[in-house]
């Protein structure tokens, strides 16, 4: 049984091990990616910003996936930005990622945001479909100021 709840200081190298073994898994192991992210290795601090969380997914205590929301610097008034969903190979195609993405939505609207934001790549094509199936719609253009300039596909969504 997959268990869902906030990230703890435990979960850092875990979901740190896991977003590099994605990436790497999927050709976007560069530079202007959260792959060379110095936060990548301290999400629990990272997360304990205002209006920020990050939910961890675990079977049987293994950390087999992440997502969250976190404020972003330069995103416009009411929006936040949809972060970090990595989900292991061994637990996609069973909705793992929709789950973590549904909990982060959820998360947006009860710290009241009103639009969310995601920034990824096209190497990373399974989340894309997941993106547009959960309605997000593309953008021609980044909000805010993530830092992670080799992101070159810009969505968002209302909720």
């Amino acid at each position: 049984m997959i268990a869902i709840d906030h990230i703890q200081p435990e979960d850092n190298a875990a979901i740190a091990q896991l977003i590099r073994e994605v990436l790497t898994e999927f050709g976007a192991n560069k530079p202007g990616t959260v792959f060379t992210d110095p936060t990548t290795d301290h999400l629990f601090e990272l997360f304990r910003a205002a209006h920020s969380q990050y939910f961890i997914a675990k079977e049987n205590g293994i950390v087999v996936g992440g997502c969250g929301i976190y404020p972003t610097t330069g995103l416009p008034e009411g929006c936040i930005e949809l972060v970090k969903l990595y989900v292991a190979k061994s637990h996609r195609s069973a909705g793992l990622g929709k789950q973590l993405m549904e909990k982060s939505i959820a998360a947006a609207i009860s710290e009241g945001f009103g639009e969310i934001y995601l920034e990824t790549l096209p190497e990373l094509h399974i989340a894309v479909g997941l993106y547009e199936h959960l309605g997000f719609e593309y953008l021609d253009r980044p909000y805010g100021d993530s830092g992670h300039f080799a992101c070159d596909l810009w969505m968002s969504k209302k909720v």
